[in-house]
């Protein structure tokens, strides 16, 4: 399915989670010096214009990176994060998003590498303009395919330097996407078990969204997964009313980051009452968190 775009999501609260946790694995990777790669399944166009086009016609990002963006008390992992996105509105007036292509570029060092994959024609044009305006010294460091990013994670594992992360975070609008996502990394890990895979999912009335992190905990023998719920579930069904992370190999430091980080993320983005986060971790061997609700905030 090729109608996807996700400028008309960019900043939301979903975009704020997923790009929350990439920034932490990036971080982690980062202690040693040894290079990675990072492998981007469903790059987008890379960064997007917040006040103008496709993403001012829905305007989520009001409900998402905007309730952050004038925060002076977030916790310090939150605020590395906020300091990122901020750094490409330069003159302090939200005005871009970056998407975990951008993010990425922020983050990586010389000796490592970043795969990007998109598909849809449109987004992988524009992706390739950003870069090079944006990016024109960086060539050498950065592979964009137009390819379907499932089929085409495989060319790239093992990465050569045998370290590395894989961000798989599809539209969903395909319900096959589920199945693919689930196969995805289960031939992801056999190929590079000690890679770190992070998958975004949305949260769903549909079964196959509520199943989705209960089959990929059968994959890997250590994961981590963390959900942000913003609002009731709608009683027609229909729409997200929050979202999740799922990494296989995870940091033995996200949990500790994501239980200082969760409550504060949970009351600024919460949309009504039934607002909370779950935190779950079969790494540590502790007891997953329960669902919390939101406070109200001043």
């Amino acid at each position: 399915m090729l109608s996807y775009r996700h400028a008309y999501h960019a900043g939301n609260h979903a975009d704020v989670l997923k790009h929350f946790v990439l920034v932490q694995l990036l971080r982690y990777l980062n202690q040693k010096d040894k290079p990675y790669w990072l492998a981007d399944s469903h790059a987008g166009a890379g960064i997007y214009a917040l006040d103008k086009g496709y993403a001012a016609r829905n305007a989520e990002h009001a409900d998402g990176i905007a309730r952050l963006w004038e925060a002076k008390n977030a916790p310090a992992a939150v605020a590395d994060y906020l300091d990122l996105v901020k750094s490409f509105s330069p003159d302090g007036r939200l005005r871009h998003y970056p998407g975990s292509p951008y993010l990425a570029m922020r983050l990586l060092r010389d000796q490592d590498r970043l795969r990007l994959f998109e598909l849809h024609g449109t987004d992988n044009k524009l992706l390739r303009e950003h870069f090079a305006r944006d990016f024109p010294d960086d060539t050498k460091r950065v592979a964009i395919g137009q390819a379907d990013g499932f089929l085409s994670l495989k060319s790239v594992l093992p990465p050569p330097p045998r370290r590395g992360l894989v961000l798989i975070d599809p539209a969903y609008e395909d319900k096959r996407d589920y199945l693919r996502t689930v196969m995805t990394v289960k031939e992801g890990l056999a190929r590079f078990a000690s890679g770190t895979f992070a998958v975004w999912y949305p949260q769903l009335q549909r079964g196959d969204a509520r199943e989705l992190p209960e089959k990929l905990k059968k994959l890997a023998p250590e994961w981590l997964n963390v959900t942000l719920t913003v609002q009731t579930p709608a009683a027609d069904g229909f729409g997200m009313h929050g979202s999740g992370m799922f990494v296989a190999n995870p940091p033995w430091t996200l949990a500790g980051i994501l239980a200082e980080a969760m409550p504060w993320l949970r009351d600024r983005l919460a949309l009504d009452a039934s607002a909370g986060f779950r935190i779950e971790t079969d790494a540590d061997g502790r007891t997953p968190t329960r669902p919390t609700p939101a406070r109200k905030r001043s």
